[in-house]
């Protein structure tokens, strides 16, 4: 993966910029509700500028990007999980992936987004149309991945994901996404938060607890204006003692490598392979769904793999 743009101005700035961006884990009402809060600003822009993103595409992405890791916070070990996203409106749909590491990583289907009107809220559902949201979980128990899925019902991702929680694994939860655009449209805070129900919680404290959530001032928001991931939890939920449990670095990442697309061309079937050896095009230019990186063959390049592919299959 290439990062194509560093946050931050100097050294100094990308290191506190990385280090920001954290996923906290903590409780609330001594254990009764788990919650997961992420500081991504430095996710978000990294994203916004490998993937080509405009405004909207980038405030939807972000959605699925925060989403993801909010859904992945209770992984572990090498576990992953795929969030997707299939419908039929403008936005077509959106994968993304996130790991037990705190690595995500993702697309948009359609690369420009198109809008009759301006945007004037965060409202995506003009975009989703009918569809369907599934996660497939990837677990380290599990001999084989498992899918659930979910019709999209409601006007945001954060209450598609709340109505997946509930409808798939009989959670109830609230979630909460958020990117804040100054006035040029640059991304000056990105964040998540979810909230959710252990076994034997109060339905009582499960409802006043959605009512927070549902009223809390815009979290990127929040970040950009100076507030901190543990000072936003302690200030909004305090009356119910909430106790921080870990926390971990989170970041846009794709392990997609050069070597790793010429072991690809390296799987096709010869004739095919030979094809592109010799007519090109050169450069021949493969990009990674997941980060949009590229990687660039010459016909030298592709005709050592070529030979070193059927070398390989002589020995």
């Amino acid at each position: 993966m290439k990062k194509k743009k560093i946050f931050g101005n100097t050294k100094k700035e990308q290191l506190k910029a990385g280090a920001r961006d954290v996923m906290h884990q903590f409780v609330l009402e001594q254990g009764a509700v788990r919650g997961a809060l992420i500081y991504g600003t430095k996710l978000v822009n990294e994203m916004r500028a490998n993937h080509e993103l405009g405004i909207l595409e980038t405030m939807i992405l972000a959605y699925g990007y925060i989403g993801a890791l909010l859904l992945s916070s209770n992984l572990k070990g090498s576990e992953r999980l795929v969030l997707e996203i299939t419908c039929e409106g403008p936005l077509k749909g959106m994968s993304v992936e996130a790991n037990a590491f705190g690595e995500v990583r993702g697309y948009l289907r359609v690369k420009r987004i198109p809008i009759e009107n301006p945007l004037e809220n965060s409202d995506i559902a003009p975009f989703l149309g009918d569809g369907l949201l599934s996660v497939t979980r990837y677990l380290e128990k599990a001999k084989y991945p498992f899918t659930s899925r979910v019709k999209l019902k409601q006007r945001s991702l954060a209450l598609n994901l709340a109505y997946y929680s509930l409808k798939s694994e009989q959670t109830p939860s609230s979630y909460s996404l958020s990117v804040y655009f100054n006035k040029n449209g640059d991304v000056e805070g990105a964040g998540g938060l979810l909230i959710q129900a252990l076994p034997g919680a109060d339905s009582g404290l499960l409802a006043d607890l959605e009512e927070i959530v549902t009223n809390l001032p815009t979290i990127g928001k929040e970040y950009a204006d100076g507030i901190s991931a543990e000072a936003f939890i302690l200030s909004y939920f305090a009356q119910y003692a909430p106790r921080f449990l870990q926390k971990k670095r989170i970041a846009f990442m794709c392990h997609c490598s050069k070597v790793r697309f010429e072991t690809f061309l390296a799987a096709l079937p010869d004739p095919e392979f030979r094809s592109i050896v010799e007519t090109g095009p050169f450069p021949l230019i493969l990009t990674c769904f997941n980060c949009n990186t590229r990687y660039s063959f010459s016909q030298s390049e592709l005709l050592s793999a070529y030979n070193m592919k059927n070398c390989d299959k002589s020995e």
